[in-house]
């Protein structure tokens, strides 16, 4: 069998495509590769996951689910550390760690 008759075979067209896969996408957008510098939120929210994860609050795989199942147009305007603060503040929601709208409430305040 060639990979041709293989991936025809096996792989399922109709299947919906996440929101994350962006392979074979159409684009004329370059990719930017430039080095930049992290704001400050952005190292804290590292920080934060990492901390987490350590102590065993959530793990990598729970962070690529949440981020996977982001709605679409939310994944697609949201920056690499935007993703991981909607997906942390999921999580700890989903786990009863954080009230529905706690953080956005106690921002308000």
């Amino acid at each position: 069998m060639s990979i041709s008759e293989y991936v025809n075979g096996r792989y399922d067209r109709a299947m919906e495509r996440g929101v994350h896969d962006r392979g074979g996408w159409p684009t004329d957008t370059p990719i930017d590769r430039r080095e930049h510098e992290l704001a400050d939120w952005e190292l804290r929210m590292d920080a934060i996951e990492n901390v987490l994860e350590q102590h065993g609050v959530m793990n990598t795989d729970e962070m690529r689910r949440g981020i996977e199942s982001m709605p679409l147009a939310a994944y697609e305007a949201a920056s690499y550390y935007e993703r991981w603060l909607f997906t942390t503040e999921t999580i700890l929601e989903e786990k009863g760690i954080l009230a529905p709208g706690e953080i956005d409430a106690r921002l308000e305040a």
